[in-house]
């Protein structure tokens, strides 16, 4: 009988929830283009207007405000392409790629200080960190912003579901579906100011500012799981209690409620991502877009963590359906691994 699996690894994807799956079921039904004036063009445009009120009700925006993408990635790299953007040296790839101006350092637990912030400036800076779960200070970075005069782009792709968005004072978010538990190859760039974008044209579609025919099932399937997550934080406080001669990242200040970024000294990432995934957990090394090429964490090297204790960390992030027991089941596996590297 094939060993149960078992799914540690919510930040990369979360499952598709039921309700993303019942609606897309019958979004598939609908055959019109959303662009089209006939009946069943209208009934697909009534499926993406809905869709499209939901997600900017989860993060308190006008409809008007939201631009449906392909994901987080292009839904960055949308909003960072027309300006010289300053970006935090733990942003993710897809913001650090796009935003070519100078970095701005975090501090050992992976935050920002506002203060840093030059006057004026215009700024990516996530929410909460993808891989340590650190969320920054972000009243302060919005205050700083606002009293400035500058502009704030900000990567909410892992904070939406568990932090509050609409208190997040930012000029645009990036957000994706499958983190949420919808479809891949989703996402929206919300824009609550005209000025981040300069009113180019890119297309027909989508207030002109993002061409081609929208993803219609895809859409349906985001608004379905616009809302709140359970808060996981009891579930990977019982985990981290467990661990002997863990070092955990970023835990001695605010983080999400699912996400532990855990080293194990002596022992590489790839090793251990490797060996959990033959005992039957899933778990990650950094960011799981740059699956295949497990290398020392960025965002830990911009903490300050060495080069060798970066390239022994996991991430493990939870979410609704684990139990104790599979907390136990996985405490056990990486207290074995730990003893018989230590052993050596």
């Amino acid at each position: 009988m094939a060993k149960r699996r078992i799914y540690m690894d919510w930040n990369a994807t979360a499952p598709l929830a039921p309700a993303a799956r019942e609606t897309m079921a019958e979004a598939m039904a609908v055959l019109g283009n959303p662009s089209s004036i006939h009946g069943e063009g209208r009934a697909a445009r009534r499926l993406v207007e809905a869709a499209r009120a939901k997600i900017a009700a989860f993060v308190g925006a006008a409809p008007d405000q939201v631009i449906f993408t392909s994901g987080g990635t292009e839904a960055n790299a949308l909003a960072l392409a027309e300006r010289d953007w300053l970006a935090g040296t733990s942003e993710h790839a897809s913001a650090l790629d796009h935003a070519a101006g100078p970095r701005l350092a975090v501090d050992g637990g992976g935050r920002i200080c506002p203060t840093s912030i030059p006057a004026g400036a215009a700024v990516a800076l996530m929410a909460a960190n993808n891989e340590t779960g650190a969320i920054h200070p972000l009243a302060d970075i919005g205050q700083r912003v606002r009293e400035t005069g500058g502009l704030w782009h900000c990567d909410a792709v892992q904070a939406a579901g568990r932090l509050d968005l609409a208190t997040i004072d930012a000029d645009s978010l990036a957000l994706s579906a499958h983190k949420l538990g919808g479809p891949m190859g989703v996402g929206a760039l919300v824009l609550r100011t005209e000025r981040v974008l300069h009113g180019s044209i890119r297309g027909a579609q989508e207030r002109r500012r993002r061409g081609g025919t929208e993803n219609v099932v895809g859409i349906a399937g985001f608004g379905a799981v616009a809302r709140p997550l359970p808060d996981m934080a009891a579930l990977r406080d019982y985990l981290e209690a467990q661990l002997e001669g863990a070092v955990f990242y970023s835990r001695n200040g605010p983080r999400l409620s699912n996400t532990s970024c855990i080293g194990m000294p002596g022992v590489p990432s790839e090793t251990q991502v490797m060996i959990f995934d033959l005992e039957g957990f899933a778990v990650s090394a950094g960011a799981a877009c740059s699956s295949g090429k497990v290398e020392a964490s960025h965002v830990l090297r911009a903490m300050g963590v060495g080069e060798i204790a970066a390239g022994e960390a996991i991430r493990v992030s939870l979410g609704p359906g684990l139990t104790d027991n599979d907390i136990d089941a996985f405490a056990e596996a990486w207290n074995r691994l730990a003893a018989r590297f230590r052993s050596r």
